[in-house]
C-alpha cells in the first residue's frame, strides 16, 4: 500500500501504516513520555546502552545483546499475534491494523549502512537519548548525524533504487 494523503472532515489524513484518526490531547503525550522514561532506566540499568557491551556484540565476544535484542524479537512477535487474534484496540478505542510489508533491495543497503553506524558510535537511535540522558555529551554528535542520515533519506529518497 503506497502512502496518500486523504481528505477526511476536510482534514488531510496520511494513509501510512499509522491510521489514527482520533486526535489526542497535547497532554496525551505524557503518557508516552512516561514510556520512553521507563525504557530508558530500563536500558540504563540492563547496561544496553553501554558502548563496551555493543561493541562486544559486534565482535561476537559475549551474546549479552543477542539475548535482550532477540528477546524483543520474540516479545513482539507474541505482541502482534496477541492483537490480532483478541482484536485489541489502541487507547483511544482505535483498530490495529497491520500492513503487508514489501522487500526492496535498498532495504538490504540500509541496513547495512545503520549496521556500521552502530558498530563505530556504539549507539542505535533507541538508547541514543539514554545515552545522553547519562552524561555521554558526545553522543549528541551521533544524535546529529542521525537527524543529519534521516534528513538527507528523506531528501534523496525518490532518486534511490527501489
Amino acid at each position: 500500500m503506497q502512502t496518500e494523503e486523504v481528505l477526511i472532515n476536510e482534514e488531510f489524513i496520511c494513509d501510512a501504516p499509522n491510521e489514527q484518526v482520533k486526535k489526542e490531547p497535547i497532554a496525551g503525550n505524557f503518557k508516552y513520555m512516561l514510556v520512553g522514561i521507563f525504557f530508558g532506566i530500563v536500558f540504563v540499568k540492563a547496561e544496553i546502552i553501554s558502548w563496551f557491551r555493543i561493541q562486544e556484540m559486534f565482535r561476537l565476544q559475549s551474546f549479552f545483546m543477542y539475548g535482550v535484542i532477540g528477546t524483543a524479537v520474540v516479545v513482539g512477535m507474541i505482541s502482534v499475534m496477541l492483537i490480532k487474534k483478541f482484536d485489541i484496540k489502541t487507547l483511544s478505542g482505535e483498530k490495529i491494523i497491520f500492513h503487508d510489508k514489501t522487500f526492496n533491495k535498498g532495504q538490504i543497503y540500509g541496513g547495512l549502512i545503520f549496521g556500521l553506524g552502530w558498530a563505530i558510535t556504539g549507539a542505535c537511535p533507541g538508547p541514543l537519548f539514554a545515552q545522553i540522558g547519562s552524561g555521554f555529551a558526545a553522543v549528541t554528535i551521533t544524535l546529529l548525524s542521525a537527524i543529519a542520515g534521516t534528513w538527507t533519506f528523506g531528501y534523496l529518497k525518490d532518486k534511490l533504487p527501489k
